[in-house]
């Protein structure tokens, strides 16, 4: 739906500014928001390929101008030769190397996101992304910190130490990166469509390489893959309307959070004094995600009962009583998010993933692909509908926000931040309820609570800006607090536009290296 507005009559925000850039570039020769999304989400396969690419997953949110509101999940099958007994004896799942390789599902999820409405030609939308992989980019500084982590081993894999190292030391931020092989694909892809690596040449050499490095995927798991465009999910906050991504997303975690904080009545400012009990609300949401999340045909309780009113109220009833919620051990995440919008009524939210920097650690040389790590999602506990399997679809983290009001599109929101994305997403949009710019509610310092280990307790994260009143309520919790400089990477990064009568208002995470532009 179209909605009446002076000012601007674009928006885009993404972690990276050669991703911003290409959006607008878009939008300037005639595109619009889908056209947008597309083009900075083949950038930032490019420019942060520790975080997202070909080889990962995807999920979005298109607002149609005829009202629609379309969720696109293109996530990746376990392969249908993996052999659950690799893992018997272990505690949970591997984070690297072959055994978590899922099939990836962004090239999928970008054709079916170009069917929702763009304008511009499909090879055009790679147009820029092939010149940077071919012609270098500057190492960013997220990129850069994630190659110099002391304990990642990413120069032994033959592929990333190709790419990304000189001598053995890893790419300090500002040198160019060439990504040839990438490059090739991409165009690759640009001409020959999705087909290209779900059973063409590219998805062989793909294949064939993950084999070597003792995956079982086969062609047939990428010739299977399909992109799903399904309806949204979504319930009401106040006089607002979110949207999310239906399972296997854990964007339902979001909803049951907001749904929450009305049942409780709760001053609901992550920087005032009842922060704590926000973060009981996180507790409870995220051991309900960690309990039911899986491959939609394996949940044996759907998200319509996480969100009834019975549920609600037994949930709310231990957050009243103060009743702890356990937090599982779950790994982080490295993902990018990117939203955009247009006056014609478009707005989209985007999300791509390879889940932790460089997914797997492998990257298949020939083809310049990073595999994801998405099967680490998986749990090892026997009868847990996200048991690994063969074939099997793991629980997501990937959830892009849309939000409505009596006027129509109302904000298109997304974050980076694994399995804290609800709570980052739920503290963004509550600052902009509360009347912040969209620049200041993802500035704004911020805290999540994580477990990281599981021999650790579990954590609350605090950004060393969170107000002291807030900063109390947390540190009485009985959660160990630790205190970080403010904009960590560890609070992740989110994007934000606003659309009212004054046009569009978009914020970009300064946590991230990129930024918004409107025109």
């Amino acid at each position: 739906m179209k909605r009446s507005a002076s000012g601007p009559a674009w928006a885009i925000a993404t972690p990276h500014q050669e991703a911003t850039r290409a959006g607008a570039a878009a939008f300037e020769a005639g595109g619009n928001a889908v056209d947008a999304a597309l083009r900075a989400a083949t950038v930032l396969a490019v420019a942060y390929p520790h975080m997202c690419g070909v080889g990962g997953d995807l999920f979005a949110l298109v607002q149609r101008p005829d009202g629609q509101t379309l969720a696109v999940s293109s996530s990746g099958r376990a392969p249908a030769a993996a052999v659950p007994s690799a893992v018997a004896g272990a505690d949970a799942m591997p984070i690297r190397g072959p055994i978590p390789i899922t099939v990836p599902g962004a090239v999928a999820g970008w054709r079916a996101l170009h069917g929702t409405g763009a304008v511009l030609p499909w090879d055009g939308a790679f147009s820029r992304a092939i010149e940077l992989a071919i012609d270098g980019v500057p190492v960013a500084r997220a990129l850069a910190e994630t190659l110099a982590a002391p304990d990642e081993p990413f120069g032994d894999d033959p592929g990333l130490s190709a790419i990304f190292f000189a001598d053995g030391i890893p790419l300090p931020p500002g040198a160019t990166v060439h990504q040839g092989a990438l490059g090739a694909t991409l165009a690759g892809i640009a001409e020959g469509g999705p087909e290209a690596l779900y059973g063409g040449d590219i998805g062989r050499a793909y294949v064939g390489g993950l084999n070597d490095a003792g995956s079982p995927i086969a062609i047939e798991d990428l010739a299977a893959h399909r992109a799903l465009v399904l309806p949204a999910l979504t319930a009401a906050f106040r006089d607002l309307h979110v949207s999310v991504v239906p399972p296997n997303s854990q964007g339902f975690v979001l909803l049951e959070i907001l749904a929450l904080l009305e049942r409780l009545r709760v001053d609901a400012d992550p920087h005032g004094p009842e922060a704590g009990t926000i973060a009981r609300v996180f507790a409870s949401s995220a051991r309900d995600r960690d309990r039911h999340l899986a491959d939609p045909e394996h949940m044996t309780v759907h998200p319509s009962t996480l969100l009834d009113d019975g549920h609600l109220a037994s949930l709310a009833d231990e957050i009243r009583l103060e009743l702890p919620a356990r937090l599982p051990a779950r790994p982080s995440g490295d993902t990018v998010a990117l939203v955009a919008a247009d006056v014609e009524g478009f707005g989209v939210s985007l999300i791509q993933s390879l889940f932790w920097g460089f997914g797997s650690g492998i990257c298949e040389p020939t083809t310049g692909i990073v595999a994801q790590n998405r099967g680490a999602c998986f749990t090892l506990e026997p009868g847990h509908p996200n048991a690994f399997e063969p074939g099997k679809l793991p629980a997501h983290t990937l959830m892009p926000v849309i939000v409505h009001d009596e006027h129509g599109l109302a904000a298109v929101a997304g974050s980076m931040g694994g399995y804290a994305q609800p709570q980052i997403n739920a503290q963004t949009l509550l600052h902009l309820v509360g009347g912040a710019a969209p620049a200041d509610a993802v500035a704004a310092p911020r805290w999540i609570l994580e477990r990281p280990e599981a021999a650790s307790p579990p954590r609350i994260v605090i950004e060393d800006g969170v107000p002291a009143a807030a900063r109390r309520s947390l540190e009485s919790l009985p959660y160990r607090a630790t205190v970080v400089p403010d904009r960590s990477d560890e609070l992740g990064h989110a994007h934000l536009i606003r659309l009212g009568t004054e046009g569009f208002d978009a914020g970009s995470d300064p946590r991230s290296d990129g930024g918004s532009l409107a025109g």
